[in-house]
């Protein structure tokens, strides 16, 4: 007998047809989903009943079967972050080519933890990284690794940090009796950091959160300040985080100014880049984003803005023999040896996880189809796009544009004629557009989220999304306008 009976494997003919019909499903799902919901609508009530609670099956179903109603039951329940009015948080609309990639991965299967488990594998994704670092404007010598997101991309870039610069015996003794290592960054980094100090044993008073000045950056001179009262105190401060697109209004950090204060302090330079960077690659924001070539470390996300399929996040890392110094491990059952010419190496020295899913296809596939010039043209017209979100909000009175950075447009909803004045109108507007953004969010025609700026409750919108037009952006406003009234009538009416 030349195979196993089993009812795993799919015969040739049958994997041709049921995955040409998926294929199928798939391209009229990309290719209608502008007329879709931008979300469902039902409870998870609902939706737990549309699934069924069965128990887990003893014998199988046919596997065309399973497709067929597993298509159906994503298609028709999900927000579709895909949709061109999905402005939510930061998730982009994801290239098709990255769909396919997933497939293509999956079918080799190979783990990119270690060299010799995959061959090609690794040296894609070295060149995933070298482009990465070329297409933001360092050093092509950075090494890095590719991991789930911007929280795994930050961790794995502050515990180099800390390996870096704590004292050499913190793998042996730990962090008991050194002194407190601190790290210094703007009140508006992601919460990230927040749980690595806590997770990593730091703890949340190791973190300095630096006010921010007029324009929300990172407000250099109290920075300086801070890190000359610690070392005055015994502490021992270690890294330095800049923004470069802050999650809540898009501001970059001075990152300039922020790699002259650690070079003089000898601290590590950390960019969290994960939504903004790749802003950079486009010439008249070179500016914006100067400093960025000085980082020790930078964390980025493929999958916010270039448009590569959930997970792809990014740490990468000017002198890589720091996560080496961080991350290697050699017990005996490892037989990875690396004695092969040009520069091999094993994923599983360089983060957290030993084995490793292929994410690299889906970018490096991207990078190729799209080109460089591809991506400043997508990025600009997302950013252009933001700027007519928020010039069509301020051109309505019932409408007030608050902040506009890279793609990210703040703005609130305020009644015309509303006559309350003080604290009273402040809590008022706050409550107001707290109700508007869930309601909007609720019924699908838009999906947008919220931000706090200046302790104002405001709607927020992300465009990281090649399907977005300036048709979706007018609609948009006139769907806000009319819920904004239908739900400040119901409110003046409580």
């Amino acid at each position: 007998m030349d195979k196993r009976e089993n009812s795993i494997e799919i015969s040739k003919v049958e994997f041709q047809k049921m995955g040409y019909q998926l294929i199928d499903t798939i391209a009229d799902f990309l290719n209608n989903i502008s007329n879709q919901p931008v979300t469902t609508s039902k409870s998870p009530k609902e939706l737990q009943s549309i699934l069924g609670n069965a128990a887990l099956p003893k014998t199988g179903k046919p596997a065309d079967q399973l497709l067929i109603s597993a298509s159906k039951l994503l298609f028709d329940n999900s927000l579709l972050n895909g949709h061109p009015r999905f402005f939510g948080f930061i998730t982009s609309s994801a290239a098709p080519i990255g769909a396919l990639a997933d497939l293509l991965a999956a079918s080799v299967n190979p783990n990119v933890g270690g060299q010799i488990l995959s061959p090609m594998a690794t040296e894609i994704e070295k060149q995933t990284i070298k482009w990465l670092a070329e297409f933001i404007g360092v050093s092509p010598n950075y090494g890095g690794v590719l991991v789930s997101g911007g929280n795994m991309a930050n961790f794995t870039a502050f515990l180099a940090a800390r390996t870096a610069k704590a004292p050499k015996d913190i793998k042996e003794k730990g962090l008991y009796g050194s002194k407190q290592l601190i790290a210094y960054c703007s009140k508006s980094t992601h919460t990230w950091i927040d749980k690595a100090a806590i997770l990593l044993g730091h703890g949340s008073d190791s973190i300095r959160w630096i006010p921010t000045d007029d324009s929300n950056k990172m407000n250099t001179q109290i920075l300086e300040q801070t890190i000359k009262d610690d070392v005055a105190k015994g502490h021992q401060p270690f890294m330095v985080v800049g923004t470069a697109g802050d999650v809540s209004t898009g501001v970059v950090d001075n990152l300039e100014a922020i790699a002259e204060i650690c070079k003089t302090n000898d601290l590590w330079f950390h960019i969290d880049g994960a939504y903004g960077i790749p802003a950079a690659v486009i010439p008249e924001l070179k500016a914006l984003f100067k400093g960025v070539e000085d980082a020790d470390s930078i964390a980025l996300d493929p999958h916010k803005w270039l448009y590569s399929p959930l997970e792809a996040g990014c740490t990468l890392v000017k002198n890589p023999k720091h996560l080496i110094d961080t991350y290697s491990s050699h017990p005996e059952y490892y037989n990875f040896s690396l004695t092969e010419e040009g520069g091999s190496l094993n994923y599983f020295e360089y983060g957290f996880q030993n084995s490793r899913g292929f994410r690299a296809l889906k970018v490096w596939l991207a990078l190729q189809q799209i080109g460089s010039d591809g991506y400043v043209k997508l990025i600009s017209e997302d950013i252009a796009l933001s700027k007519y979100f928020a010039e069509l909000a301020e051109q309505h009175s019932e409408l007030e544009a608050v902040s506009q950075n890279l793609s990210i447009a703040t703005f609130r909803y305020i009644p015309e004629n509303l006559e309350l004045t003080g604290n009273k109108r402040v809590e008022y507007l706050n409550k107001l557009n707290e109700i508007l953004v869930t309601k909007l969010q609720e019924g699908g025609e838009l999906f947008l989220s919220n931000a706090i700026v200046k302790e104002q409750y405001c709607m927020r919108t992300c465009i990281v999304n090649f399907r977005t037009t300036r048709k979706d952006i007018e609609a948009s406003i006139e769907i806000i306008l009319k819920e904004g009234l239908t739900v400040h009538k119901a409110l003046s009416f409580k």
